[in-house]
Protein backbone atom coordinates (compact mmCIF):
# COMPACT_ATOMS: atom_id res chain seq x y z
CA UNK A 1 0.00 0.00 0.00
CA UNK A 2 1.28 3.25 -0.58
CA UNK A 3 0.19 5.84 2.46
CA UNK A 4 0.41 9.37 2.58
CA UNK A 5 0.86 10.83 5.49
CA UNK A 6 -0.28 14.42 6.44
CA UNK A 7 -0.10 16.87 9.60
CA UNK A 8 1.01 20.23 10.11
CA UNK A 9 3.09 19.15 12.84
CA UNK A 10 7.30 17.62 11.61
CA UNK A 11 7.30 15.61 14.99
CA UNK A 12 3.79 14.13 14.33
CA UNK A 13 4.87 12.89 10.73
CA UNK A 14 8.16 11.51 11.50
CA UNK A 15 6.06 9.32 14.17
CA UNK A 16 3.38 8.26 12.09
CA UNK A 17 6.20 7.27 9.76
CA UNK A 18 8.45 5.44 11.96
CA UNK A 19 5.39 3.68 13.51
CA UNK A 20 4.36 2.06 9.56
CA UNK A 21 8.15 1.40 9.12
CA UNK A 22 8.04 -0.60 12.46
CA UNK A 23 4.68 -2.37 11.45
CA UNK A 24 5.82 -3.30 7.57
CA UNK A 25 2.38 -2.38 6.41
CA UNK A 26 2.52 -0.62 3.51
CA UNK A 27 5.39 2.16 2.66
CA UNK A 28 5.09 5.85 3.32
CA UNK A 29 5.86 7.50 -0.40
CA UNK A 30 5.16 11.13 0.95
CA UNK A 31 4.22 13.66 3.43
CA UNK A 32 2.41 16.73 3.51
CA UNK A 33 2.34 19.41 6.27
CA UNK A 34 -1.43 20.75 5.27
CA UNK A 35 -4.38 19.69 3.48
CA UNK A 36 -3.42 22.01 -0.58
CA UNK A 37 -0.26 19.87 -0.14
CA UNK A 38 -1.84 16.67 0.42
CA UNK A 39 -4.28 17.19 -2.74
CA UNK A 40 -1.07 18.73 -4.60
CA UNK A 41 1.04 15.30 -3.86
CA UNK A 42 -2.36 12.95 -3.85
CA UNK A 43 -2.81 13.84 -8.00
CA UNK A 44 0.89 13.18 -8.21
CA UNK A 45 1.09 9.72 -6.58
CA UNK A 46 -1.91 8.57 -6.20
CA UNK A 47 -1.65 7.29 -2.04
CA UNK A 48 -3.67 4.04 -1.49
CA UNK A 49 -4.17 5.20 1.75
CA UNK A 50 -3.70 9.05 3.62
CA UNK A 51 -2.69 9.09 7.38
CA UNK A 52 -5.19 12.48 7.99
CA UNK A 53 -4.85 14.91 10.31
CA UNK A 54 -7.87 17.01 11.18
CA UNK A 55 -6.97 20.76 12.84
CA UNK A 56 -3.86 21.56 10.09
CA UNK A 57 -3.99 25.90 8.78
CA UNK A 58 -5.32 26.29 5.28
CA UNK A 59 -7.69 23.41 3.95
CA UNK A 60 -7.66 21.26 6.99
CA UNK A 61 -8.64 17.33 7.05
CA UNK A 62 -12.14 17.50 6.72
CA UNK A 63 -12.03 20.04 3.45
CA UNK A 64 -8.91 18.21 1.99
CA UNK A 65 -10.87 14.45 2.10
CA UNK A 66 -13.79 16.07 0.01
CA UNK A 67 -11.64 17.02 -2.54
CA UNK A 68 -8.96 13.88 -2.95
CA UNK A 69 -8.98 12.66 -6.60
CA UNK A 70 -10.28 9.21 -7.97
CA UNK A 71 -9.91 6.90 -7.29
CA UNK A 72 -10.37 8.13 -3.25
CA UNK A 73 -7.59 6.27 -1.12
CA UNK A 74 -8.99 5.01 1.78
CA UNK A 75 -8.94 7.69 4.84
CA UNK A 76 -7.36 7.15 8.20
CA UNK A 77 -8.21 10.31 10.39
CA UNK A 78 -5.50 11.36 12.86
CA UNK A 79 -6.29 13.47 15.95
CA UNK A 80 -6.08 15.00 19.11
CA UNK A 81 -9.57 16.03 19.45
CA UNK A 82 -12.59 13.40 19.52
CA UNK A 83 -15.59 15.28 18.47
CA UNK A 84 -15.08 15.10 14.62
CA UNK A 85 -15.52 11.33 14.66
CA UNK A 86 -18.76 11.33 13.65
CA UNK A 87 -18.21 13.42 10.71
CA UNK A 88 -14.84 11.62 9.87
CA UNK A 89 -17.13 8.75 9.28
CA UNK A 90 -19.37 10.73 7.56
CA UNK A 91 -16.31 11.05 4.89
CA UNK A 92 -16.02 6.88 4.85
CA UNK A 93 -13.06 6.44 6.60
CA UNK A 94 -12.73 3.26 7.89
CA UNK A 95 -10.55 4.10 11.08
CA UNK A 96 -10.39 7.24 13.32
CA UNK A 97 -7.10 7.37 15.79
CA UNK A 98 -6.91 9.63 18.69
CA UNK A 99 -3.36 11.05 19.55
CA UNK A 100 -0.78 10.23 20.51
CA UNK A 101 -1.06 6.84 18.28
CA UNK A 102 -0.20 3.59 19.64
CA UNK A 103 1.15 1.25 17.31
CA UNK A 104 -1.21 -1.78 17.69
CA UNK A 105 -4.10 0.73 17.29
CA UNK A 106 -2.23 1.94 14.10
CA UNK A 107 -1.86 -1.84 13.22
CA UNK A 108 -5.56 -2.44 13.08
CA UNK A 109 -6.80 0.92 10.94
CA UNK A 110 -3.88 -0.05 8.12
CA UNK A 111 -4.83 -3.64 8.02
CA UNK A 112 -8.93 -2.18 7.60
CA UNK A 113 -7.49 -0.42 4.91
CA UNK A 114 -5.58 -2.93 3.40
CA UNK A 115 -9.25 -5.34 3.26
CA UNK A 116 -11.15 -2.22 1.40
CA UNK A 117 -8.43 -1.66 -1.05
CA UNK A 118 -8.31 -5.72 -1.89
CA UNK A 119 -11.97 -5.33 -2.46
CA UNK A 120 -11.67 -2.94 -4.65
CA UNK A 121 -11.24 -4.91 -8.11
CA UNK A 122 -12.61 -3.44 -10.96
CA UNK A 123 -14.72 -5.62 -13.05
CA UNK A 124 -16.41 -4.85 -16.30
CA UNK A 125 -20.30 -5.88 -16.85
CA UNK A 126 -19.43 -8.47 -19.07
CA UNK A 127 -16.28 -9.64 -16.83
CA UNK A 128 -16.76 -11.93 -13.76
CA UNK A 129 -14.72 -11.27 -10.88
CA UNK A 130 -12.07 -13.76 -10.51
CA UNK A 131 -11.47 -15.53 -7.31
CA UNK A 132 -8.32 -14.54 -5.36
CA UNK A 133 -5.30 -17.48 -5.81
CA UNK A 134 -4.05 -16.35 -2.80
CA UNK A 135 -5.17 -15.12 0.99
CA UNK A 136 -2.56 -12.58 3.43
CA UNK A 137 -2.81 -11.98 6.77
CA UNK A 138 -0.69 -10.30 8.86
CA UNK A 139 1.52 -12.01 11.24
CA UNK A 140 4.12 -9.56 14.30
CA UNK A 141 3.65 -6.66 11.25
CA UNK A 142 5.06 -9.07 8.62
CA UNK A 143 2.20 -9.62 5.91
CA UNK A 144 2.08 -12.81 4.53
CA UNK A 145 0.16 -15.60 2.66
CA UNK A 146 -1.40 -18.67 2.30
CA UNK A 147 -2.34 -20.10 -1.53
CA UNK A 148 -6.23 -20.94 -1.48
CA UNK A 149 -5.94 -24.31 -2.45
CA UNK A 150 -4.09 -25.09 1.21
CA UNK A 151 -6.89 -23.60 2.87
CA UNK A 152 -8.87 -26.03 4.95
CA UNK A 153 -11.64 -24.05 6.13
CA UNK A 154 -12.90 -20.48 6.66
CA UNK A 155 -14.27 -20.40 10.52
CA UNK A 156 -16.39 -16.70 11.93
CA UNK A 157 -14.79 -15.70 15.33
CA UNK A 158 -16.73 -12.64 16.33
CA UNK A 159 -15.71 -9.72 14.28
CA UNK A 160 -13.05 -11.57 12.24
CA UNK A 161 -12.38 -14.89 10.45
CA UNK A 162 -9.99 -17.76 11.38
CA UNK A 163 -8.41 -19.10 8.27
CA UNK A 164 -7.14 -22.47 8.86
CA UNK A 165 -4.56 -24.81 6.94
CA UNK A 166 -2.62 -27.61 7.47
CA UNK A 167 0.49 -25.66 9.11
CA UNK A 168 -1.20 -23.46 10.80
CA UNK A 169 -4.26 -20.95 11.39
CA UNK A 170 -4.66 -17.03 11.52
CA UNK A 171 -7.10 -14.33 12.00
CA UNK A 172 -8.30 -12.13 9.22
CA UNK A 173 -10.58 -9.38 8.50
CA UNK A 174 -13.00 -10.64 6.05
CA UNK A 175 -16.78 -11.57 5.90
CA UNK A 176 -17.84 -14.84 5.72
CA UNK A 177 -20.35 -14.07 3.53
CA UNK A 178 -18.00 -12.47 1.04
CA UNK A 179 -15.42 -15.16 1.10
CA UNK A 180 -18.50 -17.77 0.36
CA UNK A 181 -19.63 -15.80 -2.85
CA UNK A 182 -16.01 -15.07 -3.77
CA UNK A 183 -14.77 -19.04 -3.69
CA UNK A 184 -18.44 -20.49 -4.87
CA UNK A 185 -17.15 -23.85 -6.05
CA UNK A 186 -14.04 -24.30 -4.01
CA UNK A 187 -15.78 -23.81 -0.65
CA UNK A 188 -19.38 -24.94 1.22
CA UNK A 189 -21.35 -23.63 4.22
CA UNK A 190 -21.29 -26.50 6.15
CA UNK A 191 -22.89 -24.38 9.24
CA UNK A 192 -23.21 -20.95 10.09
CA UNK A 193 -19.85 -19.79 11.31
CA UNK A 194 -18.53 -22.68 8.79
CA UNK A 195 -16.92 -22.26 5.21
CA UNK A 196 -15.14 -26.05 4.45
CA UNK A 197 -12.67 -26.61 1.27
CA UNK A 198 -14.73 -29.51 -1.10
CA UNK A 199 -11.42 -31.07 -2.37
CA UNK A 200 -10.21 -31.65 1.48
CA UNK A 201 -13.23 -33.52 2.83
CA UNK A 202 -12.93 -37.24 2.62
CA UNK A 203 -15.65 -38.49 5.25
CA UNK A 204 -18.79 -37.70 6.69
CA UNK A 205 -19.75 -39.29 10.21
CA UNK A 206 -21.90 -39.20 12.87
CA UNK A 207 -20.13 -38.67 16.59
CA UNK A 208 -21.84 -39.84 20.03
CA UNK A 209 -24.75 -37.02 20.08
CA UNK A 210 -25.91 -37.90 16.54
CA UNK A 211 -24.32 -34.77 15.13
CA UNK A 212 -22.76 -35.02 11.63
CA UNK A 213 -19.07 -34.93 11.46
CA UNK A 214 -16.79 -33.33 8.23
CA UNK A 215 -13.00 -35.36 8.47
CA UNK A 216 -10.73 -33.44 6.12
CA UNK A 217 -7.61 -35.32 4.87
CA UNK A 218 -4.05 -34.75 6.62
CA UNK A 219 -5.16 -33.24 9.59
CA UNK A 220 -7.42 -34.21 12.73
CA UNK A 221 -9.74 -31.51 13.01
CA UNK A 222 -13.49 -32.53 12.50
CA UNK A 223 -15.89 -29.81 12.04
CA UNK A 224 -20.26 -30.21 12.87
CA UNK A 225 -22.37 -30.27 10.12
CA UNK A 226 -25.61 -28.16 10.70
CA UNK A 227 -28.84 -29.88 9.81
CA UNK A 228 -29.89 -26.94 7.64
CA UNK A 229 -26.66 -27.79 5.25
CA UNK A 230 -26.16 -31.26 5.16
CA UNK A 231 -28.70 -32.01 2.31
CA UNK A 232 -26.54 -29.85 0.25
CA UNK A 233 -23.45 -31.30 1.71
CA UNK A 234 -24.80 -34.84 0.74
CA UNK A 235 -25.38 -34.03 -2.54
CA UNK A 236 -22.07 -32.66 -3.50
CA UNK A 237 -20.49 -35.44 -2.15
CA UNK A 238 -22.52 -38.22 -3.55
CA UNK A 239 -21.67 -35.97 -6.79
CA UNK A 240 -17.82 -36.34 -5.78
CA UNK A 241 -18.19 -40.00 -4.67
CA UNK A 242 -17.37 -39.00 -1.12
CA UNK A 243 -18.75 -41.71 1.55
CA UNK A 244 -20.78 -40.83 4.35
Amino acid sequence: MKILIVDDEPLARARLHALVDELGIGEVIAEAGNGREALSIAHAYQPDVVLLDIRMPGIDGMQAAKNFPSPQPVLIFTTAFPEHAVEAFEHQAVDYLLKPIRKERLEQALKRAYTVLQRRIPVSPTQKPTARSHISYYLRGERLIVPVNKIYYFLADQKYVNMCWKEGDALITEVLKDLEKEFAGQFLRIHRSTLVAMEHITRLSKDNNGHTIVYLDNIDTTLEVSRRHLHTLKTLLKDMRISS
